[in-house]
């Protein structure tokens, strides 16, 4: 591929990255004097999302779009949750009701919210299943940060989490690929390729340790090792969209043209989204 074509092809793989692998939504820190201030509900610790209505994080860009404003029926919700929370007065009642909150904290996208109040019911609860839970939500947030502060604290968060998880159960190959990929937003990402090299280790199929590494290829611009990844991911599940599209994307940078072309058009076969779709066609259009 000509020069002026290879950068326009990192412009795009960063794009669908953005789209695709990391923000799906964007949770910001809420004023914390504005919480001080707010008596009417629960003491809210400094990160966490309240629902007032206003668009929490909206960036410019594909952020922006990604971002979904809680829905009238959700802001209910929330309410309704948060009224009950406010009111218990026992542990039991309290954590029993912090899983309700917490979910619907989580049907609104504020994952950082779900995970606190998910974080409140495991310890009270105890059991590897609410830890999870917790973990996975302030996973979800970290994947939403907008900025790298906020992405190193809710990856320890979720970390913290998840490390309860894997104490008992150390096969959770899910937990462990999460973790793994908190670690890559640290000053040390090589134990977070590491442990992803642990899971396909003991799982080669893995499907998300084979195409976090192999987005980790591709970003670091090591499109044979992405190659094999993503050759492996599809050969497990054929259906895996983006899989599909980034071994194109990774056959397209190695030269391999005519391959990439046959799998970009199958990804459109493939995909409804028409912002993956209008990728694939700027690829396509340019190899």
């Amino acid at each position: 591929m000509k020069r002026s074509q290879i950068l326009i092809v990192v412009a795009a793989i960063a794009l669908v990255a953005v789209l695709f692998f990391l923000p799906k939504v964007v949770v910001n820190n809420e004023d914390k004097d504005n919480l001080a201030g707010n008596q009417t509900t629960a003491a809210v610790p400094e990160g966490h999302s309240e629902d007032d209505g206003h668009d929490h994080g909206a960036e410019e860009g594909a952020a922006a779009e990604a971002h979904r404003t809680a829905t009238p029926e959700q802001l209910m919700a929330l309410t309704t949750a948060r009224a009950k929370y406010n009111k218990a007065t026992d542990e039991q009642s309290r954590s029993r009701v912090a899983v309700e909150l917490a979910e619907a904290y989580a049907n609104a996208a504020k994952y950082d919210s779900a995970g606190y109040y998910y974080e409140i019911a495991a310890k009270a609860r105890g059991g590897e299943k609410s830890f999870k839970r917790a973990g996975d939500a302030y996973y979800e947030a970290f994947t939403f940060a907008a900025t790298q502060e906020r992405a190193s604290e809710l990856g320890q968060k979720a970390r913290s989490m998840y490390e309860q998880v894997l104490k008992n159960n150390p096969s959770d190959h899910d937990a462990k690929t999460n973790v793994a990929m908190t670690y890559i937003a640290t000053s040390n990402p090589m134990q977070g390729i590491t442990m992803l090299r642990e899971v396909l280790a003991s799982d080669p199929n893995h499907q998300k340790a084979l195409f976090n590494l192999g987005i980790l290829s591709i970003q670091s611009n090591q499109y044979d090792k992405a190659v094999g990844h993503f050759q492996k991911l599809v050969s497990v599940n054929p259906e895996h969209v983006e899989g599909t599209f980034y071994l194109a994307v990774a056959l397209a940078e190695t030269g391999q043209t005519e391959e990439a072309k046959a799998l970009f058009n199958k990804v459109k076969s493939m995909s409804t989204d028409p912002a993956l779709n209008s990728s694939v066609d700027e690829y396509l259009a340019r190899l």
